[in-house]
C-alpha cells in the first residue's frame, strides 16, 4: 500500500516527479532566505496577536477564527490566480493530515498553552521545533539526516534564544507544566508536518494550492468543535476592537500569507530549514521594537542574536563548505 493510505511521515517513493530526481537542496538560496525572514517577522507577531485575543475569547475559537479567514483569504487567491485544488489521488487525505499537525491541534495547544504561561517562555518553547524537526527528518528522510554540524546549529541557536529573551523567562519551568508541554507538542506536531508536508513537493503541488488544501482542511477539523464547545454566538457581540483586529491580522497575515511563505520554503530547502523560523520568530519583535518604538537593544540582544547567527549559519552548511574548499595557507 502507498503512504496515502496511512499516516506515515516517511515520504512516498515510485513517483516521476522531479525530487525522485535528484536531491533535494538542502542549503537556502538568498531568495529562500528572505522568504524565511518575511516568515519569521509574520509567525514572530502572531505571538502578540495570540496574547490580545486571548484576554476576550476562548483559544479553541481563536484557532478556529485563526483557520476560518485564513482559509477565506487563500481560497480567493486560488481563485484570483485560476489555481485549483488537487483532490485527486487521494490528495484531499494528505490535506487533512497535514491540516491536523499543521494547524488544527498546534494552534489550539499555542493558544490554550499561553493563557497560563509567559509569551517569552512560550517563546523558548516554541524554538524546541528545530530540535524535534533535526530528529524527525534524520529518521524520515533520505537527504536531511543528523550531522555534528547540525547538532552544534541547534545547540548554539537555542541557546542565543534564551539568552536573547532573558534567561529569567525560564523561572517558570516547573510551574504549570501542562501548559508547558501543550506548547511542545504543538512544536513536536509543526516539525512532524514539515517532513509530512514534503510530499506536496513530489507530487507537484503548487506552494499556494498547498496552503490553501492545508489550511481549508484544518478549518473544516476545528470549526465545528468551536462551535459546540465555546458557542460563540453568546460573547461575539463583546469582543473590542483591538481583540478583534488581532484575530483578524493573526488570520489573514500570520496564517494566510504566512502559510504561502512556507510552503515555498519547504519545497526549495527542506524540513530543517523551514523550521529555522523557530530561532528567527523572537528576533523580530526585539528588532521591530528598537526601530519603530525606541526600546533599547540590550548587549544580551547582540549575543544572543549572534549566537543564533552562528546556529543558522552551521545548520545551512554552505559556511562549513566554503571553509573546507579554502586552498591551504603556504
Amino acid at each position: 500500500m502507498r503512504g496515502d493510505n496511512r499516516i506515515a511521515l516517511r515520504p512516498e517513493k515510485g513517483d516521476n516527479s522531479p525530487m525522485t530526481q535528484r536531491q533535494q537542496n538542502t542549503s537556502m538560496d538568498k531568495t529562500a532566505w528572505a522568504f524565511l525572514l518575511a516568515l519569521s517577522v509574520l509567525w514572530g507577531g502572531s505571538f502578540f496577536f495570540v496574547d490580545v485575543a486571548v484576554r476576550e475569547m476562548p483559544p479553541l475559537s481563536i484557532a478556529a477564527a485563526r483557520l476560518f479567514l485564513a482559509a477565506i483569504v487563500l481560497q480567493i487567491v486560488l481563485l484570483v490566480g485560476g489555481i485549483k485544488l488537487q483532490l485527486t489521488n487521494g490528495m484531499w487525505r494528505v490535506f487533512f493530515i497535514m491540516g491536523l499537525l499543521n494547524n488544527a491541534i498546534p494552534f489550539s495547544l499555542l493558544a490554550w498553552g499561553q493563557t497560563h504561561i509567559a509569551g517569552g517562555l512560550a517563546a523558548i518553547l516554541n524554538s524546541t521545533m528545530l530540535i524535534f524537526s533535526v530528529l524527525v527528518a534524520h529518521f524520515f528522510t533520505d537527504n536531511e539526516k543528523i550531522t555534528p554540524a547540525r547538532l552544534f546549529g541547534v545547540a548554539a541557536g537555542f541557546c542565543g534564544v534564551v539568552i536573547m529573551i532573558g534567561a529569567d523567562a525560564l523561572s517558570g519551568l516547573g510551574d504549570k507544566v501542562l501548559a508547558q508541554f501543550a506548547v511542545l507538542g504543538a512544536t513536536f506536531c509543526y516539525a512532524c508536518a514539515t517532513v509530512y508536508g514534503l510530499r506536496f513537493r513530489r507530487r507537484g503541488v503548487l506552494p499556494m494550492s498547498a496552503a490553501a488544501g492545508q489550511i481549508t482542511a484544518a478549518a473544516i477539523i476545528l470549526l465545528p468543535f468551536a462551535l459546540i464547545v465555546d458557542r460563540p454566538w453568546l460573547f461575539v457581540a463583546d469582543i473590542s476592537a483591538p481583540a478583534a483586529a488581532s484575530v483578524l491580522s493573526l488570520g489573514v497575515v500570520s496564517t494566510g500569507v504566512a502559510y504561502l511563505l512556507y510552503f515555498r520554503i519547504l519545497a526549495s530547502s527542506g524540513a530543517t530549514n523551514v523550521a529555522l523560523v523557530t530561532f528567527l520568530v523572537p528576533v523580530t519583535p526585539i528588532v521591530l521594537g528598537a526601530l519603530f518604538l525606541g526600546e533599547v537593544l540590550r548587549r544580551e540582544h547582540f549575543y544572543g542574536m549572534l549566537l543564533i547567527g552562528i546556529g543558522l549559519a552551521a545548520i545551512d552548511g554552505r559556511l562549513l563548505k566554503f571553509w573546507k574548499k579554502r586552498p591551504p595557507q603556504e
